[in-house]
C-alpha cells in the first residue's frame, strides 16, 4: 500500500448501493462483470454484525492510476466479529506499466518476480468472485477504487464500481475534526496522522511490516473492527460507513 498525505475531504452521502448495481447490471458487456453486479450488495440499512466484507489492498508500479499498475493484490474476508484469514488470498500481477526502482524499493516485488506473474485478466474472475456480494474495507479507497477501475478500462474497456468502508476516512472523520478550528492552528497542533500503521497504534493493535499486499488486507481488517468496536456498535447500518 502507498501512502499518500491525507487531505481534510468534506464528508458527501453514499450512493444507494443496490440501486447503483441494478443500474450497472444491464449496461456490463463481460460476463464476469455481469455476474459481480447481479450478486448485488447488502441494503444501506443491514445492520454492520449482518454485513459481508472483504479487506483488500494493491501494491502498485506508482500512485497515478492512468499510468501506473497493480502488482500484487491481498484480500481477506471477515465480518466484523472474524478476520476468516483461511479464505485470503495473495496473487503477484504482471503490470502493463513499467516496473520503475522507487516502487521496488518501496514493497520489495521484483522485475524477476511479475515476469512469471499473470495479466490482471487472468485473476479477473477469482478476484470478481471474491468481491461479489461483499463490501470492500481498505485504507485510502482512492488506490483499490481508482486503480482497478482503469485496469478494467485498459481490459475490458468498461470500468467497475463498488462500495467501499474506507478506515482512513473513518479515522479522518475523528481526528481531522479536532484539530481544524482557529485555536488549534494557532497553537500549532499537528494534524493527527491518520496512515495505517499510526491508527493501529492508537487501538493498541501489534505493529505489521508495512507494503505487502496481504499483511496491509490483514492490518486494515483489524483496523475496521477496533473502529467498530469503540466508536460503532454491531447494530450500526452499513450506509454509515460506506462510500
Amino acid at each position: 500500500m502507498f501512502y499518500l498525505s491525507p487531505a481534510q475531504a468534506a464528508l458527501s452521502p453514499a450512493p444507494d448501493w443496490p440501486a447503483e448495481f441494478a443500474r450497472l447490471l444491464p449496461q456490463a458487456r463481460d460476463p464476469r462483470l455481469r455476474a459481480y453486479y447481479g450478486a448485488g450488495v447488502p441494503a444501506a440499512a443491514t445492520p454492520l454484525a449482518e454485513v459481508p466484507l472483504l479487506a483488500l489492498d494493491f501494491e502498485t508500479t506508482g500512485l497515478d492510476a492512468r499510468r501506473d499498475g497493480i502488482v500484487s493484490i491481498g484480500l481477506i474476508p471477515l465480518r466484523i466479529d472474524r478476520i476468516r484469514c483461511g479464505g485470503s488470498q495473495h496473487w503477484l500481477v504482471k503490470p502493463r506499466a513499467r516496473l520503475r526502482s522507487e516502487s521496488v524499493v518501496i514493497h520489495g516485488i521484483t522485475h524477476s518476480e511479475i515476469d512469471a506473474a499473470p495479466d490482471l485478466e487472468i485473476l479477473l474472475a477469482p478476484l470478481l468472485e471474491a468481491m461479489a456480494g461483499r463490501v470492500m474495507v481498505v485504507h485510502y479507497a482512492g488506490i483499490e477504487r481508482r486503480f482497478l477501475d482503469a485496469a478494467l478500462r485498459e481490459r475490458l474497456g468498461e470500468g467497475i464500481r463498488f462500495p467501499v468502508i474506507d478506515t482512513l476516512e473513518l479515522e479522518a472523520r475523528l481526528h481531522r475534526r479536532r484539530h481544524a478550528g482557529f485555536f488549534a492552528r494557532l497553537l500549532g497542533r499537528s494534524p493527527t496522522s491518520i496512515r495505517l500503521n499510526d491508527s493501529r497504534q492508537r487501538y493498541h493493535l501489534p505493529h505489521y511490516h508495512s507494503h505487502n499486499a496481504l499483511t496491509d488486507a490483514l492490518a486494515c481488517a483489524e483496523l475496521l473492527q477496533a473502529q467498530v468496536a469503540h466508536r460503532f456498535s454491531p447494530d450500526t447500518p452499513v450506509a454509515q460507513l460506506w462510500s
